[in-house]
């Protein structure tokens, strides 16, 4: 399987950055994960609507230039369906036996992701009604992932 996680902005923090490195090791013997990091618009606090969807919309342009036709689309999103962890397995599960192998994740900026980016995704996804930062999304998202690999195999971690 093949793992795109496509998010808004660059992560520095140094505590987030360890972790993750430390999941990308862990997933590296269940999947190929790689993480494109596409450039966040500048958005000062008080933007009017239209300003927010150029924000949103620039961004979205970014995010999909690194999609391919093929690719299993899943948008980290507040208002989509949440699993739990194990659902969340048993659909990519689903998705390696149905030969959907190339998935990518979306990880939008702090305005959220474009309607260009919501049309190409084929399920939205939340973790939680609470809003994270994009950046923390990615640890999250990490170990999520490798739970998922962890709970399919049969092997103990997700307790």
């Amino acid at each position: 399987m093949k793992i795109t996680i496509v998010s808004v902005g660059k992560l520095k923090e140094k505590y987030l950055k360890q972790g993750i490195q430390e999941y990308l090791k862990r997933l590296s013997t269940y999947a190929k994960v790689k993480i494109i990091e596409v450039a966040d618009e500048k958005a000062p606090e008080n933007l009017s609507e239209a300003q927010m969807l150029d924000v949103k919309q620039k961004e979205g342009e970014r995010i999909l230039s690194h999609i391919q036709p093929d690719t299993y689309v899943i948008t980290l999103e507040i208002n989509g369906k949440m699993l739990t962890s194990e659902q969340f397995a048993s659909k990519l599960d689903e998705l390696a036996t149905y030969g959907k192998s190339k998935i990518a994740f979306v990880i939008g900026g702090s305005l959220g992701i474009s309607a260009e980016v919501q049309k190409r995704s084929d399920l939205a996804l939340s973790f939680s009604k609470m809003t994270f930062p994009h950046q923390v999304m990615r640890f999250i998202l990490l170990e999520q992932v490798y739970r998922a690999f962890r709970i399919n195999r049969g092997e103990p971690y997700h307790k």
